[in-house]
């Protein structure tokens, strides 16, 4: 089974919290962090896998899980599945305004129709439905960027929510979604996987 988790970062804002995250963080991702030029990139990458650390400690997850790890605004999110040999893709974003230029451009024809059908606030949410859906199945397929965005279409069959309409022949597996929210988080979250259990309950961990 796949499971998700998430938490918030803002604490470490704070320096003296912030060294002491730092200081138990491994070589290579030390290094990982020091090549972040803003404060909150460094934040994020320190409480990604903080966070990964956490939920391996207190979680038993077992050796060699495949997992996967996202970052957007004050918050950090991880996947993870217990079964060797799946494919599993995270993605957060913080929602902000819609990125018409982005859809047009990096979304496929149907998708970026079905977003311009919508107007205001669902307008928006419906854009970021589809990026963190569309990234989370590019990091699935350890592809990430070098993968086409408009390769693969993302839909939604009715009462089943969302599915791959098309994906490159490349990817034969079956491919499966889940999109997480939180309450007075302003973020949209998605899970793909080649994994068909999927936990529907969104876990939230403290730093």
């Amino acid at each position: 089974m796949v499971r998700v988790w998430v938490a918030d970062v803002r604490a470490l804002l704070a320096e003296e919290t912030y060294w002491e995250y730092y200081g138990r963080l491994p070589g290579w991702r030390k290094e990982k962090v020091d090549r972040c030029r803003l404060v909150k990139d460094k934040v994020q990458s320190v409480g990604v896998w903080s966070l990964w650390e956490k939920v391996k400690e207190t979680c038993d997850v077992p050796e060699g899980a495949v997992y996967n790890l996202s970052h957007s605004g004050d918050y950090v999110m991880c996947a993870y599945s217990d079964i060797p040999g799946t494919q599993v893709g995270c993605d957060l974003e913080e929602v902000k305004e819609f990125r018409e230029n982005v859809a047009k451009r990096f979304f496929c024809p149907g998708e970026y129709e079905h977003i311009m059908n919508e107007s205001g606030e669902k307008q928006t949410q419906l854009f970021y439905r589809y990026w963190v859906m569309k990234e989370s199945f590019m990091k699935a397929t350890r592809r990430g960027m070098a993968l086409d965005t408009r390769s693969f279409e993302i839909g939604w069959e009715k009462n089943a929510g969302p599915v791959l309409l098309r994906w490159p022949e490349e990817f034969p597996e079956k491919y499966y979604f889940k999109e997480y929210r939180k309450p007075g988080m302003n973020a949209r979250m998605a899970v793909c996987t080649t994994d068909c259990e999927i936990d529907e309950e969104l876990h939230v961990m403290d730093l």
